[in-house]
């Protein structure tokens, strides 16, 4: 079973035929949402909108272990995310689809693991390559299948977010070797690899990150609403060619 988690500007799939939402209770807590089941050209899939259908969840406040939890429960094996980034790099410009093949983790005191004491033992995941090359190649196929230029690899640097870096941080985020920036790459990406699930990320790029290009003096928010909005249509017509690769 194929899971999607939507990010900012995805808190539904235009393209999805709706069959239920459920609640899902969890030992971590409630998720951002009730889980969406439906299905898309004839293939079953599970949404769940990571803010929250209003989004209204900032980064560091979401329920990773809760969304993760909730999403295996239900049988989920795969999870293709959605996350929105701020482009470090010149060439990855607003309106560019990246998919990233490393992350860097810059978080804070978020709830990082399953395996934080009580009755459960220790468990250290091997993260050396965080997503899984499978659901990438997918990624990349569908990419391919519906004339989407998508960006094959990036380091993703996860900062904690709900405020924007300073331009200093974002030369530091280059000097490690960062390419693109955002907020929720972990540790959803560690819990999956946890719960033995294959994760991957598409991450469409709404803004030159701060201190580069059109963003030299400051970041413009009507113009990220405007990237976004037209963006995320492309990003709703790469998923129903995902959904169709993963069924195959």
């Amino acid at each position: 079973m194929l899971g999607i988690i939507g990010g900012t500007g995805l808190t539904k799939l235009a393209n999805l035929k709706i069959k239920r939402r459920q609640i899902i209770r969890t030992p971590y807590g409630e998720p951002s949402g009730p889980l969406t089941f439906g299905d898309i050209g004839g293939h079953e899939i599970i949404f769940l909108p990571r803010h929250g259908n209003g989004h209204t969840l900032p980064p560091h406040i979401v329920n990773y272990r809760a969304n993760i939890w909730a999403l295996h429960s239900e049988g989920v094996q795969d999870i293709v995310a959605v996350a929105t980034v701020g482009g470090i790099q010149e060439h990855l410009s607003p309106g560019t689809i990246v998919v990233p093949d490393q992350i860097i983790d810059y978080t804070q005191a978020r709830k990082n693991t399953f395996f934080d004491g009580g009755d459960l033992p220790v468990k250290h995941i091997d993260f050396t390559q965080p997503y899984s090359t499978q659901l990438r190649s997918l990624c990349l196929e569908a990419g391919r299948a519906s004339q989407e230029a998508l960006i094959d690899g990036g380091v993703y640097a996860c900062v904690q977010g709900p405020r924007l870096e300073t331009a200093a941080e974002i030369n530091r985020l280059e000097r490690d070797g960062a390419n693109i920036v955002g907020m929720t790459g972990m540790p959803e990406a560690a819990l999956a690899r946890e719960l033995d699930m294959h994760y991957a990320a598409i991450c469409p790029v709404v803004n030159h990150a701060a201190g580069r290009a059109s963003s030299q003096h400051g970041i413009k928010y009507e113009n990220v609403g405007e990237v976004l909005d037209q963006t995320m249509e492309r990003v709703r017509k790469l998923i129903e060619r995902l959904v169709i690769a993963h069924a195959c």
